[in-house]
């Protein structure tokens, strides 16, 4: 309530935000998010926001950095849009970008939190000073997503659930302690050793870019590897 009101002091709009994402087996539905940004930031057509984003207000950014924003998403989960933990929702755009193996993951409801949401938690910070973040996301980003929701898909349980949900609520405090964690978890669930190191690298401060090397593709074969059984 009181994150509402000061979005909403700040320049008298509606402090919710409400646009379409990709749900279970393609069906569109329409996340809420508290506002971080000025009013009609959603027509620039950039989709991945970076912390040096001119459209992120003042209050947008406090809410941003505790999380705040996501929270209204309990509506969606209430509602059945989305579970609490699960492959994070895409737009529309990007997921006319995924390949078939990528498209598995729409199998699933898509979730508050997941893998990727911890490991890449300061997606805004990677992307800082990219000049095209949408495509950067696309390139460097996405692709590692896709496996570890690929992951989850194929090694989801309570017992995971569980972890994730109280590896999110650390990385509030510690990201390098939930990255810790997530570590643990890729090794206990025999992840492939690429995806263990792209998350120790990331823990240690190397960039996307410099851990993916230029004209790797892991959205075709390395992808196909976590689909399935082991």
């Amino acid at each position: 309530m009181v994150a509402g009101l000061a979005v909403w002091l700040q320049d008298r709009g509606s402090p919710l935000y409400i646009s379409f994402r990709v749900g279970r087996d393609g069906v569109p539905f329409r996340l809420v998010k508290l506002r971080s940004m000025v009013i009609g930031a959603g027509h620039s057509g950039v989709d991945t926001t970076t912390t040096s984003d001119r459209r992120i207000t003042p209050v947008g950014r406090i809410i941003r950095r505790s999380k705040l924003d996501e929270v209204p998403q309990l509506w969606n989960v209430l509602v059945g849009d989305m579970s609490l933990v699960g492959p994070r929702p895409n737009v529309p755009r990007e997921v006319d970008r995924y390949t078939a193996t990528e498209r598995v993951q729409l199998s699933l409801r898509p979730g508050l939190t997941d893998l990727a949401s911890i490991v890449f938690s300061n997606l805004g910070e990677i992307l800082a000073n990219s000049t095209d973040p949408n495509g950067d996301y696309a390139s460097s980003i996405r692709p590692w997503k896709s496996r570890l929701g690929l992951l989850y898909l194929r090694e989801r349980s309570v017992r995971l659930d569980v972890e994730i949900v109280a590896l999110t609520l650390t990385c509030l405090i510690s990201r390098r302690t939930s990255l810790r964690g997530i570590e643990a978890i890729l090794a206990r669930l025999d992840a492939p050793g690429d995806v263990c190191r792209m998350v120790r690298d990331l823990r240690d401060g190397v960039a996307p870019a410099q851990i993916l090397p230029p004209g790797t593709d892991p959205t075709s074969a390395q992808l196909a590897g976590l689909h399935g059984g082991k």
